[in-house]
């Protein structure tokens, strides 16, 4: 009789332990990059990006001008490259600054108006000065700004900054 349970506690032994493996295996899985994400500061995990956005020489100083650009983003686990936009300011011989062409208030696309000399919003008539403050409501911030630096003659354009409040 200890014959023929000896062969069925060994499979079983043999099944509950695979089976414990592949639950450990799974869980390791699963849990190594989570624990991973969880604890590395994402900063970390950003590697600082510069876009060169446009030809310093090309900029007249304190005449605002759109330009446009390739950027790489990451979507999810896939890099989506695409156009985006800055309202760019050349303020003196080597100094810029870029703004997010996007309104604060809801989102709609904002451009250089000549006639009224500041940056305009069409659907709420949000009006933004050359260094971005509101001049005219309803928008409650200032225009956010990209991060900028001058290399080579060229404006390198970095991470967009939230505007503070007011």
């Amino acid at each position: 009789m200890d014959e023929k349970e000896t062969p069925q506690k060994d499979r079983r032994g043999f099944l509950a332990g695979a089976i414990f493996g592949m639950m450990g295996a799974i869980g390791a899985a699963i849990g190594v990059p989570a624990l991973g994400y969880l604890l590395m500061p994402a900063k970390a995990r950003r590697k600082e990006v510069w876009i060169e956005a446009a030809d310093l020489a090309n900029l007249t100083v304190n005449q605002p001008e759109q330009v446009v650009f390739q950027r790489e983003r990451r979507d999810g686990w896939k890099f989506v490259t695409e156009r985006a936009a800055a309202l760019v300011v050349r303020t003196g011989e080597q100094q810029v600054v870029a703004f997010s062409p996007v309104c604060t208030h809801l989102g709609c696309a904002v451009s250089w108006s000549e006639n009224e000399k500041h940056f305009l919003c069409p659907c709420h008539t949000s009006a933004f000065s050359t260094d971005g403050r509101v001049l005219t409501g309803p928008a409650p911030r200032p225009l956010d700004r990209f991060d900028v630096k001058i290399a080579e003659g060229k404006v390198l354009l970095g991470e967009i900054k939230q505007s503070a409040e007011g």
